[in-house]
Formats: structure tokens, sequence, C-alpha cells
């Protein structure tokens, strides 16, 4: 859960709830304010955001100031012209509806960089590198997005296999060597099946990156690596799940590219050598030549 979506929902005193609303009306007020003219402002005293840090479980005011300013400057960029959950409407015509998903996939792109860092994305190469096998956990179209980091892995020599039988993930869970590695993929980050596999990754002590959303939930807390997906999108009050799945697209892709770039000649000389082995395809567009 975002800290606006947990302050506009927690239950606070009157005098808490006189400070969250200045929070909530005034974000971009918080970074040259200190906590005692906040109080001022509100009628109240400094210890107020110290107690409403602590119901948000953070350590004090410091720490749930500079999270809820990143925060908010993440929801406040990138999607500024278009409507993630209703990207388009019943009175556009064929070009507009296609425009209009231009912009929208050209926003996420935009958004999901501006979540990455470098450590993260670090960490995750190096769980990936070191890993024996790669079983890649999650449901519906997020597990069908996965099928082709799955292929790509497979042909530079990295197994990655899908937990796709519906009953038998967390089997798959247990026999996961303690040598290998999980992807986990929930836009949500509370989808009981995946938080339950990771339990049991997390006893055996088998590392899992998670692709999820921002926010407080779950499963970014419990994994290994965490990867943040644009997050803009109700979960069923919308036309698809374009920035998810876009997000999921991009960071698989970047995932399978760092990987490969660890080896790259090698990798790029194997698959041009097994391609001219197995790929037969004629071609009519003379840019598909190979030389």
């Amino acid at each position: 859960m975002l800290i606006k979506e947990q302050l506009e929902t927690y239950s606070f005193s009157q005098a808490e709830s006189l400070t969250v609303s200045f929070l909530l009306e005034h974000p971009e007020e918080l970074e040259v304010l200190t906590i005692q003219e906040i109080a001022k402002k509100t009628f109240t005293q400094p210890s107020t955001l110290v107690r409403i840090a602590k119901k948000l479980q953070f350590d004090g005011w410091k720490d749930l100031k500079q999270a809820y300013l990143e925060e908010w400057a993440y929801l406040s960029k990138n999607f500024t012209k278009i409507d993630a959950n209703l990207p388009f409407l019943p009175t556009d015509s064929t070009m507009n509806i296609i425009n209009k998903l231009a912009v929208l996939e050209k926003s996420t792109i935009d958004d999901i960089l501006s979540l990455l860092h470098h450590d993260n994305l670090s960490k995750a190469k190096q769980l990936l590198l070191n890993a024996e096998v790669i079983r890649v956990f999650s449901q519906n179209a997020n597990l069908l997005i996965a099928q082709d980091f799955a292929l790509k892995m497979n042909r530079i020599r990295r197994t990655v296999v899908l937990s796709s039988l519906k009953g038998e993930e967390r089997y798959e869970a247990y026999n996961v060597p303690r040598n290998g590695c999980a992807i986990l993929i929930s836009y949500s980050g509370e989808n009981t099946d995946i938080l339950k596999i990771n339990q049991i990754l997390k006893s055996r002590d088998v590392p899992t990156i998670a692709i999820t959303s921002i926010g407080d939930n779950s499963l970014s807390k419990e994994c290994t690596c965490f990867l943040p997906v644009t997050t803009r999108e109700k979960l069923y009050s919308k036309i698809g799940n374009f920035t998810t799945n876009i997000s999921i697209i991009f960071l698989l892709d970047a995932l399978y590219s760092i990987v490969f770039s660890e080896n790259y000649e090698k990798n790029l000389e194997h698959l041009k050598r097994v391609g001219q082995l197995v790929d037969t395809r004629k071609f009519a567009v003379d840019v598909m030549r190979e030389e």
C-alpha cells in the first residue's frame, strides 16, 4: 500500500487527522517546512507527526517525510497526459486510440526507468549468474509474458523453468535447488499463493527476485531482491493491464540483457552458430539477410 493510501485510510486521532489532511493536500511544501512549522500550520504539536510516522511503521518523522516525498515525486510525473486505467474514450477514433496507446507505452518506459536503481539490478544480475537453475513463479498473463524470457535465457544456456501447472507450485518451490534462484511476479504483491511460495523458498535459503508494485506490499518486503513495476493501475477497473504488462516485459528483457552482457561475445557467437544450423526461414525483405 502506498503511503498516500495509508494516510487516506488509516484510523487517526482528531489532532492526527488535521495533520494528515495537511500532508495530503500540501505535499509540495513538506521539503522546506520543519516539523515545528508543520505543527504550527496545523495547530498541533510536533509529537503528532512522530506518532503518525510510528503508526505507519516508520522510525520517525524524517524517515516518513523522505519516503512520502519520494512517492509524491514519482506519482506526480510521467503519467500527466494519460490515464493508465482508461487511456482512451469511447468517442476516440481508431487513430486517436492508437496514438494514445503509444503515449501510454512511452510513459510507462519512462516511469519504470525512474524506479530502477543500479544496486538492485546488479544484485539481481549476480543472483541469476550464480543460479544453476532459475524458476519463475507467477499466474495468468504474467506467466505467459515470462515464456519469452525463458526462451531467450535457455537459448544462451541459462536454464529457466516456468511453474505453470496449477497446484504444483509449492512442490516445485520445495524442489528448487539451494544453488538456484526464483523470480516471483505479482503486481499487487499480496497474492497468497505467491507469498506462500516465497515463504517456502526463504525457508530453504533460495534467493528470490520479486517483480511487483511499489509501496508497502508483503512480497517486496520478504524477497531477496525487489524490482518495481510501474504502479498506476487499479486491480480491475481498467481497460487492460497495459502498463503492468509493459513493465514486466521491460524488466525481464533487462534481466536477460544484463546476464547476456556478462559473456557478450561468447553468447552472441553461440546464437549465430546455432541459428545457422536450425533457422531455415526465408525472407522477403533484404534487411533480414544474414551475411
